[in-house]
């Protein structure tokens, strides 16, 4: 693969420009705001969503949709949920049959419920080939080049392995998986989970109750992975467990970090409008608990996280209803 065209110039837009550059004879990234393409294009920094990592020569910026897409080879959508739809229909006229489609978006579609790869099909059309890659992978420690293990998933084999091969390198490496499906409810339930873990931190909490919420949120991913058609194996890999046990502990983590403002008493709205980038584990919520009433999947953690960012319940509320729920076997 020499061409590839990253579609969204946030911090992980931007984290895998820097990681991938060396990959390809081409990289476009497509920026959203004009001006900060322009920014970017002159001082070679995205100094709104991760100032301090200066981009390659040859990566080239754009903020037009059709100059960023033309002659991909592989077209790697880097945007927040919420815009994957229309993003794509705005790149419908640009697309080639030929192309390689991957998501690293982690979310689904609120109303349709719809995980990024099924969005991508409904615009794109159910014959092209989508991937979706995803895994425990801090923007600013991949922009480093800290070591990163990821995983690639698609119901197409080769697809996948395509990934694999043009993604991975000396810090960055890639696995693959048939199941999209788990790889992509793993990606997007941990945010969910990990506002949970924010609210544990900013109580000051201890490691008891933190252990508690990580094992058993990756069981209630777990079981909605499965009721869906993905596979417990993959919840209990690098998009499942591994992104898990990364979003609930690290500092970076922009989910963990709205609970941590909601334990201090902060509502919602302040939260969200303090922030730059966006925390996909706020919009996730109330999918999880659409699915999980869907699929007859309880997802207490999910459920308390919603009555929690939605309905006011205070955080030890929360955690009292989690605690008093009647008991069962593990």
């Amino acid at each position: 693969m020499k061409n590839l065209s990253i579609i969204g110039g946030g911090s992980w837009g931007t984290a895998l420009a820097l990681v991938l550059a060396p990959r390809f004879q081409r990289l476009r990234l497509w920026v959203y705001e004009t001006d900060l393409a322009a920014r970017m294009q002159e001082a070679r920094v995205n100094d709104v969503y991760l100032p301090g990592f200066p981009l390659p020569a040859h990566v080239e910026i754009s903020s037009d949709l059709a100059q960023s897409a033309d002659g991909a080879e592989i077209l790697l959508s880097v945007v927040p949920s919420h815009l994957v739809r229309g993003v794509y229909q705005q790149l419908a006229p640009f697309l080639k049959d030929s192309m390689l489609f991957v998501s690293a978006t982690k979310g689904l579609e609120n109303g349709t419920l719809l995980r990024m790869s099924e969005i991508i099909a409904e615009v794109v059309g159910n014959g092209a080939r989508i991937a979706v890659i995803s895994g425990p992978s801090f923007a600013r420690e991949v922009a480093r080049l800290e070591p990163t293990a990821v995983v690639a998933a698609s119901t197409d084999p080769a697809a996948a392995g395509e990934v694999q091969a043009a993604f991975s390198g000396p810090s960055f490496r890639v696995y693959t998986s048939n199941d999209p499906t788990g790889v992509e409810i793993g990606g997007s339930i941990k945010n969910v989970v990990a506002i949970g873990a924010g609210v544990l931190h900013g109580l000051g909490l201890g490691h008891n109750p933190m252990a508690a919420l990580i094992t058993r949120g990756l069981a209630e991913m777990t079981r909605l992975a499965v009721a869906m058609g993905g596979k417990s194996q993959t919840l209990a890999g690098l998009a499942g467990l591994g992104d898990l046990v990364l979003t609930c502990n690290g500092d970076l983590s922009r989910n963990r970090s709205v609970g941590i403002e909601l334990a201090h008493g902060r509502n919602l709205d302040e939260i969200t409008g303090s922030m730059k980038m966006v925390a996909e584990g706020i919009k996730t919520t109330n999918a999880a608990v659409d699915l999980a009433r869907r699929y007859s999947v309880e997802m207490p953690i999910a459920e308390q996280m919603y009555q929690m960012l939605h309905f006011g319940a205070s955080p030890r509320e929360a955690i009292q209803r989690l605690m008093e729920r009647s008991l069962k076997g593990e």
